[in-house]
């Protein structure tokens, strides 16, 4: 029987949500290496190891073929992994980590409360002053593909290293695409999230290698932990 490995978040909440889950399941993480330890296995299940990494880095490992499975936040598959890539398969929302991907720009913009209202300003902006509308955000995958969805096309992908949130005040961006559970951050930095501009309801997956869902190990994994999400 060949191994499996399956990667949950290294600290923080997600981990302590992914531990809870799988011991309310009957499964249990034995960390190898006291606390601070990178791999462990699974107990309850035989053959499973466990991976310890950051929720991005799991996502991109999936996509990688480094890893089996992963728990991970549903903003980050997508981002990492293209649509029409088949190899790596959302297998179960797991009903915490919930956020929602979104656009949002100045409140003081009191024309534009849609991604068609961003559109149309969009040449304006351009004449005005000779660039096109910057985006602030660490989703440039996830940012391209709904606004060609929506139909806009006069922005450019400006990288977000700190706080994407404080981008337009600091005069980096006009708009930004970032996560956020309440909107109160957004509000905070006079920013509104457009009427139509959710880009993603997010929460934590279970998502593995198309490979290996017809593996029995996978499947009562899955099947458990739907039992109880």
């Amino acid at each position: 029987m060949s191994t499996l490995t399956l990667a949950i978040p290294s600290k923080g909440r997600l981990m302590e949500a992914t531990a809870e889950l799988l011991g309310k399941a009957g499964f249990e993480i034995d960390r190898q290496g006291a606390d601070r330890g990178y791999r462990g296995v699974l107990k309850g299940m035989k053959g499973v190891e466990i991976a310890f990494l950051s929720a991005s880095e799991i996502a991109q490992n999936l996509r990688d073929g480094k890893i089996e499975l992963g728990v991970t936040g549903q903003d980050l598959l997508q981002e990492k992994i293209p649509p029409d890539d088949a190899a790596v398969q959302l297998l179960l929302r797991l009903g915490f980590g919930a956020a929602d991907v979104v656009v949002a720009v100045p409140d003081c913009w009191l024309d534009v409360a849609t991604m068609a209202d961003l559109d149309e300003i969009a040449e304006s902006f351009y004449e005005r002053h000779g660039r096109r509308m910057r985006v602030a955000t660490k989703y440039h995958n996830l940012t391209r593909r709904f606004f060609a969805e929506k139909g806009v096309t006069g922005y450019r992908i400006v990288e977000s290293l700190g706080a994407t949130e404080g981008a337009p005040a600091a005069g980096i961006a006009e708009i930004i695409v970032d996560i956020t559970t309440t909107g109160s951050t957004l509000a905070a930095n006079a920013l509104k999230i457009l009427d139509d501009g959710v880009i993603l309801k997010s929460c934590a997956v279970l998502a593995g290698r198309a490979a290996v869902l017809g593996e029995p190990r996978v499947q009562h994994l899955k099947a458990v932990l739907s039992a109880i999400t």
